[in-house]
């Protein structure tokens, strides 16, 4: 039940199936011996039982005063933009437009929350798990930084994707760093990876780098009449989620941010196929949205062809945060594109993607069900900053295997005949 409903308003996403349905079929070795075990992310993680204020936040109303308030100061707005349009005439854009999307993100909300209920989900009720939310020390940035002090390999000289596994179990050496690496089978792998723990998700391609060590991503190798040929691969579907600079950010010092400027040396356009559609994470400050619209998809050819809405909320369909709030609202914006002059599917404007949030800083959830309606169910889809991994994915970023960590997952031995049953059915 991962998608829990569709309307002419949006989705209502389950995000802990999203991320569970990558695991159904898990193995583990000791030693040569493999066994089957039952994984699943911790569900504490998106036990978000309140909403964070006061005030009560259901989607149904309660904020009479806030749209009175936020009509007053956007008329406000508007008259200082007559008296100094010179100075204001931004700001009275960016308020005007907060009222039409106010409204859209309110009634459409209300409307995928009703229906949701009804199908007996956001109700309130959770199988909800003891215990503390689950905390590792991410070392991964900082052994990719350790990593750029390693010397590069001429092209003629570098494979540019490896495998994981082998009969065996895993591979005895994986360079993750300066390889694309591959789960290639059908189940996904408890492998050990930097004396750590990692469940790697079926069918998935990661590389562990930052913006110095992305070539292998751009390029890959192949033998033609005994000569190299490098061929670039081309992705259908690509989600960016920057790690955007804020206060918020540098006061927690959860991760690294990157000045806006610095996108631009992303590799898109090299990435992408001709009909890519290209899907960006946005914050809700403006200036974040501008660069996107205005500078960054024009630097890489690409046209905004819709801008949707994830909308937080919690198991009992209350926004998480006033949507009214001045600092943290209760949603995210997701700007769409596609390359100049292509033509593909056409993509509905104004879309919201409701779900409960994960308690985790800065987990989004997965996209594939909602793009696959635009590019098929066979696009090749690719996430830059990635901090997890996706079952028919391929992910880039210097934290790619953050909540890869076992420590985020319950894991309980499998019923090995069941396991095995399936295990047969699928290789033949």
């Amino acid at each position: 039940m991962s998608v829990v409903l569709q309307s002419n308003s949006g989705w209502v996403l389950d995000s802990q199936s999203l991320i569970d349905r990558g695991y159904a079929r898990c193995i583990t070795w000791t030693g040569h011996h493999k066994s089957h075990v039952k994984c699943n992310f911790k569900r504490q993680c998106f036990d978000i039982l309140k909403s964070h204020y006061d005030m009560s936040g259901r989607v149904d109303g309660g904020h009479t005063v806030m749209t009175q308030k936020t009509e007053k100061c956007a008329k406000v707005d508007c008259l200082s933009c007559r008296l100094y349009l010179s100075e204001c005439k931004q700001k009275c854009v960016e308020a005007c437009s907060w009222v039409d999307i106010r409204s859209i993100i309110l009634e459409g909300t209300k409307s995928l929350v009703d229906s949701a209920q009804s199908l007996g989900y956001l109700s309130g009720e959770t199988e909800t798990s003891k215990g503390p939310l689950p905390s590792q020390d991410c070392r991964l940035a900082a052994l990719c930084e350790m990593a750029k002090e390693l010397p590069l390999v001429a092209d003629e000289e570098q494979e540019w994707t490896q495998s994981l596994l082998t009969e065996e179990g895993v591979a005895s050496h994986v360079d993750l760093f300066s390889q694309v690496t591959e789960n290639s089978e059908a189940w996904a792998a408890v492998v050990p990876l930097m004396g750590e723990e990692y469940i790697i998700p079926h069918d998935t391609a990661f590389l562990l780098s930052d913006f110095t060590r992305i070539q292998p991503l751009v390029q890959c190798e192949c033998n033609e009449k005994k000569k190299r040929k490098r061929s670039g691969r081309r992705f259908d579907v690509i989600v960016i989620d920057p790690p955007w600079e804020n206060k918020s950010v540098k006061r927690s010092r959860r991760y690294s941010s990157l000045p806006s400027s610095q996108l631009k040396r992303l590799p898109v356009p090299l990435l992408g196929s001709p009909g890519c559609l290209v899907v960006t994470w946005v914050t809700n400050r403006p200036s974040h949205l501008r660069f996107v619209r205005d500078e960054l998809y024009p630097h890489w050819g690409v046209e905004v062809v819709a801008e949707w809405f994830w909308v937080k909320v919690t198991t009992s369909g209350e926004f998480v945060f006033p949507l009214d709030s001045p600092h943290k609202k209760p949603y995210e914006v997701l700007v769409l594109g596609r390359p100049l002059q292509t033509a593909n599917v056409p993509v509905e404007d104004k879309r919201l993607i409701v779900s409960v949030p994960s308690a985790l800083h800065s987990q989004k959830p997965s996209l594939s069900e909602v793009l696959k309606l635009y590019v098929g169910a066979e696009a090749k889809c690719l996430e830059l900053f990635a901090r997890s991994l996706q079952p028919g994915w391929t992910s880039w970023g210097n934290e790619v295997l953050k909540f890869q960590h076992i420590s985020y997952f319950d894991l309980e031995p499998a019923d090995t005949s069941k396991a095995e049953a399936t295990e047969d059915a699928a290789e033949t």
